[in-house]
């Protein structure tokens, strides 16, 4: 597994220099397709249900799965939008 594909966790004086911990946590989020976002989102699912992480670690993992789970929501509304146009000119 690739650094990339790991959560990022912020620590207590990191995040004030370097941004909020949901930037931390959704960074590179908006450049993953489909497959990588659902992906990551099933790993941050499985690391949150495992319950062996620190409070500001299961927080921050939960900020990424929202995030993961967006970037999911907005390739699949895409591909509905896709789906429809495709509908429409074919009946016309």
């Amino acid at each position: 597994m690739s650094p990339s594909k790991d959560a990022p966790t912020p620590t207590s004086n990191s995040t004030a220099a370097n941004g909020t911990a949901a930037d931390l946590t959704s960074a590179g989020v908006a450049e993953l397709s489909y497959e990588q976002a659902r992906e990551q989102l099933m790993e941050v699912v499985n690391k949150l249900e495992a319950g062996s992480s620190s409070l500001e670690d299961s927080l921050a993992l939960w900020e990424r799965g929202e995030a993961l789970a967006k970037r999911c929501e907005e390739w699949l509304e895409g591909a509905k939008a896709r789906l429809d146009a495709a509908r429409t000119t074919s009946e016309s």
